[in-house]
C-alpha cells in the first residue's frame, strides 16, 4: 500500500493518514502537537510509548510512536506517565551487606514475580525483562547489567506487571551497583582523569570554550576519525600529542 492511505483511530477519533508515516508523524500530520509523550524521536528515550490493537485482532500491542509505522485499522492510545517505584540511594552498601543483597533490599518486590512473562512479551526493545528480574533475585548483577543494557525506561513493562514490580528502575540500580562494586576498573580512564586533574588539557579546554559555534563545527568536521571497520585497539591518530 505504499503511497496510499490507512485509517487509524486515536483516542476515539478516526483519521485517514499516509501509510508510510510513523505513528508520531501521522498524528502530527493531522494537527496534533505533542509537548509530553515525545522526546528524542530516535527510539532512544522511551517517552513516546503507545498501546494499540489492530481491528479484528484481540492482541494488545505496544511500540514507540517515533519508530512504529501506522497500519490499517490501528486503534491507538498513548501511554501516560505510569507510576513506578524509584528508590533514592547513594550507591553506599550498608556494613555486612553485599551489593547483590542491597539491590534486592531496595526493590524487594522482585521476589513477587510470578514469571508470567508479560513484561518480556510486551517490551518494545525485545529485552528478556522477566529473565533479568530473575538475575537480580539470584544476585547475578553482571548478567542483569548485560541483559538490561538496552532498556529505554519507557515503563510499558511496569504497566503490565501483576506483581507491581518496577523493572526498569530495579535494573538501573543493578547496573549502577555492578559498575560501582563488581566491574573491573578501567585503567586507561583513571590515567586520563589524572591527566585532566594535573592541568595537562587546561589550555586546550580554554581554547575550545573561546571558539564560536561555526569554528567548533569546522573543527569537528575536520577531525581525524577512526575507520569504521578498524579492529579494536589497532588504530591510533597521527597526532598523538594529547594521548
Amino acid at each position: 500500500m505504499s503511497g496510499g492511505k490507512v485509517d487509524i483511530l486515536f483516542e476515539g477519533q478516526r483519521f485517514s493518514v499516509d501509510d508510510h508515516l510513523t505513528i508520531l508523524q501521522a498524528l502530527e500530520s493531522v494537527g496534533y502537537r505533542f509537548v509530553k509523550g515525545v522526546g528524542c524521536r530516535g527510539g532512544v528515550c522511551g517517552a513516546c510509548a503507545v498501546f494499540y490493537r489492530i481491528d479484528g485482532d484481540h492482541t494488545l500491542k505496544t511500540g514507540l510512536s517515533c519508530q512504529s509505522l501506522v497500519e490499517q485499522g490501528m486503534m491507538l492510545m498513548q501511554l501516560p506517565y505510569f507510576p513506578q517505584k524509584k528508590v533514592c540511594h547513594t550507591l553506599e552498601v550498608p556494613a555486612g551487606e553485599r551489593p547483590e543483597e542491597h539491590v534486592v533490599h531496595l526493590y524487594p518486590e522482585v521476589n513477587r514475580c510470578i514469571m508470567c512473562g508479560e513484561c518480556s512479551r510486551i517490551c518494545p526493545m525485545d529485552i528478556d525483562v522477566m529473565g533479568y528480574v530473575g538475575m537480580i533475585k539470584r544476585g547475578d548483577l553482571e548478567a542483569c547489567a548485560e541483559e538490561s543494557f538496552d532498556c529505554i525506561q519507557c515503563g510499558i513493562c511496569v504497566s503490565r506487571c501483576p506483581a507491581q514490580i518496577s523493572q526498569p528502575n530495579a535494573a538501573l540500580a543493578a547496573r549502577r551497583y555492578y559498575g560501582s562494586y563488581r566491574m573491573a576498573r578501567a585503567e586507561h580512564l583513571a590515567k586520563r582523569v589524572a591527566q585532566i586533574d594535573s592541568g595537562r588539557y587546561t589550555k586546550d579546554f580554554k581554547k575550545l570554550v573561546a571558539m564560536s559555534q561555526d569554528e567548533l563545527k569546522n573543527l569537528y568536521n575536520r577531525r581525524e576519525r577512526e575507520p569504521d571497520l578498524a579492529a579494536p585497539g589497532t588504530w591510533l591518530p597521527e597526532d598523538r600529542s594529547r594521548l
